[in-house]
């Protein structure tokens, strides 16, 4: 079986000159014992996965040794012969509306590192208290701001194959943990409480309209313990601005799930 790859063809480039094919290669980890490849998109679970690559490749033995993993994002990515050798490949999807909100809320709200970058690509012109979650999803209609860093750039981006041998959904986590057991015997650690990600805890808050409130008001409502649920950031105007702009991930989406776990239908 020839396991072709996505974006080699896109160019006559050298492979590594081949800058869709270098992030996609880049963000294809080996399970080394299982001959195995798991594409990591940010935002799906992956500090949950790398952290149970990590612990399954040896490189730590507790998960409260997570943070190794945030310097060494690219440690396990495959070359060219793994990558055509493995003996399973996978990647884990997530419904493009939530994985945006999640972005938002996890990073310009929080305003770290990833905030101040977002910044940048907006070149300097708003500042980021005043980025509500509408002023961030038209963002994403400038193709440099979209593909600006890899916690909201498109889930296709880093997919390194054509096909690969399980598709999951993020929704049906349960499944994605049951299903590695048994192909892969790897060991899924939930790391949302050793990370701080997630919002275990915060009472989501529905049926309001915050699509343009300002980070300030989530900052105070999370330190009253309340958060706005992902379905409350968003408008009709930017429901359809998100099917549009990432019109492939919900494409590959629809085409392997359906639309039953997309936060709007």
């Amino acid at each position: 079986m020839i396991r072709y790859f996505r974006y080699s063809s896109a160019n006559n480039n050298p492979l590594a000159s081949n800058p869709r094919h270098k992030l996609a290669n880049n963000h294809a980890l080996n399970i080394y014992l299982a001959d195995a490849i798991y594409s990591f998109i940010p935002k799906n679970a992956c500090s949950t996965m790398r952290t149970s690559l990590a612990l399954a490749n040896g490189c730590i033995q507790d998960p409260k040794e997570f943070n190794w993993i945030h310097k060494n994002n690219f440690t396990f990515s495959a070359g060219i012969s793994q990558l055509l050798k493995a003996k399973y490949t996978f990647t884990i999807l997530r419904c493009p509306f939530s994985r945006l909100a999640s972005a938002y809320l996890d990073k310009i709200v929080n305003r770290d590192s990833v905030a101040w970058g977002y910044y940048e690509l907006r070149e300097r012109k708003v500042e980021l208290e005043d980025v509500s979650f509408a002023s961030f999803v038209k963002s994403m209609t400038v193709p440099r701001v979209k593909n600006g860093n890899p916690h909201w750039r498109p889930q296709v981006d880093f997919l390194v194959y054509k096909e690969y041998d399980d598709y999951f959904a993020m929704e049906n986590f349960s499944y994605v943990v049951k299903t590695l057991k048994e192909k892969i015997d790897l060991d899924v650690i939930d790391a949302r409480k050793l990370t701080n990600h997630g919002v275990d805890g915060l009472e989501l808050i529905d049926g309001e309209d915050f699509s343009n409130a300002k980070p300030i008001e989530f900052l105070k409502m999370k330190a009253e313990g309340n958060y706005p649920s992902a379905r409350s950031l968003y408008s009709p105007e930017l429901i359809k601005s998100v099917r549009a702009t990432f019109k492939a991930d919900f494409d590959l989406y629809k085409s392997l799930f359906g639309t039953d776990n997309l936060l709007f239908k």
